[in-house]
């Protein structure tokens, strides 16, 4: 069994910046892709960015590109995403997940764990 647990969430001004953490129970962390999803209120969840296993590749959704990064640390099963330039869209409950079958990397079907979210709230 897999766990995920997201922090760093809060309330920020636009223009802020803010840093999530998704630590990951297991054995098995540093073999799979992770991601991060966010879902704002009354819209569908969206891909924002993913994570080869090993960190050298990343993927961004166009909405976040040069403004939020992902990494991670395999020796601590944590994963992060660095978001700067906070704008009030970018409200959202964000979600880290396990790419189980890394065939895509902004699909939900191809995540098989998923953390609880933090709240991040951009105000204008």
């Amino acid at each position: 069994q897999v766990q995920l647990v997201e922090s760093g969430g809060g309330s920020v001004q636009a223009g802020g910046s803010l840093r999530l953490s998704c630590a990951a129970s297991g054995r098995t962390f540093s073999s799979y892709d992770m991601g991060w999803f966010r879902q704002a209120p009354g819209k569908e969840r969206e891909f924002v960015a993913a994570i080869s296993w090993s960190g050298g590749r990343t993927y961004y959704a166009d909405s976040v590109k040069g403004r939020f990064t992902i990494s991670r640390d395999n020796a601590k099963n944590t994963v992060y995403l660095q978001m700067n330039s906070l704008k009030p869209e970018d409200t959202a409950v964000y979600y880290c997940a396990r790419n189980r079958w890394e065939r895509s990397r902004s699909l939900e079907s191809e995540y098989d764990y998923w953390g609880q979210g933090t709240q991040v709230t951009v105000s204008s």
